[in-house]
Formats: C-alpha cells, sequence, structure tokens
C-alpha cells in the first residue's frame, strides 16, 4: 500500500483510507508477496487483489489490505488449537498495527466465534 503501490504516505493513513468506505466493496486481497507461509507453506504463491470493479476505489483496497492481516491471524490461530487442542481464551496484541481501530475491530469480530 506505501512502499509498491504508493496508495498512502505512511502507514497510519491506511485507517482513514479504509474509514471512507463502509465495506470492502467485495475487493479480497491475499497477501503472498514472496509465498504464503504459515500455515499453508506455499513459497510459490503469489499475491493477488481480486474483485475489482469500476466501483472500487483505493478505499476500498485499504479496507481489504486490513482484513486481509486480521484474516491471516485467524488461520493461524485455527491451527495452533487445531494443533494444540487447546481453546485460546483471548489474543494478546503488540505492535504499531495495534492502534489500528479498524483492523482491531474486524480481528476482534472474526475471532469472536471462536
Amino acid at each position: 500500500m506505501r512502499d509498491n503501490l504508493g496508495l498512502i504516505e505512511k502507514s497510519s493513513d491506511i485507517e482513514k483510507l479504509a474509514l471512507s468506505v463502509s465495506d470492502n466493496g467485495g475487493v479480497y486481497f491475499v497477501p503472498a508477496f514472496s509465498g504464503l507461509y504459515a500455515p499453508y507453506w506455499k513459497d510459490n504463491a503469489r499475491g493477488v487483489i481480486a474483485g475489482l470493479t469500476r466501483y472500487v476505489n483505493k478505499g476500498h483496497i485499504a479496507r481489504a489490505v486490513l482484513e486481509a492481516t486480521a484474516f491471516q491471524v485467524r488461520e493461524i490461530v485455527d491451527a495452533m488449537q487445531q494443533d494444540s487442542g487447546i481453546v485460546l481464551d483471548n489474543l494478546r496484541v503488540d505492535g504499531g498495527m495495534v492502534v489500528n481501530q479498524v483492523l482491531m475491530q474486524f480481528q476482534a469480530d472474526i475471532l469472536a466465534g471462536l
């Protein structure tokens, strides 16, 4: 979003951009820039942006990027639970992305059904 596509100037800009739309507009993003790792381990996978229409704008893409991040975390949590047989009650988060309220709320929403 920032370095290669130039859609934002700084990482924190993605939240404002994602908030400019009400949903992802049918856009889905698979972040596999150098392969798709845990839990799939496909080093030859490539990134994809799907669902582009005339209606889609960079806000939809930004929201899809944030959602993809949360979906990756959900996939790891699912794999951890399956492999360990332990149901996780909560997820503690850290790092720069935790200040993004759109991401954190979406993450909480998709983990709520665990």
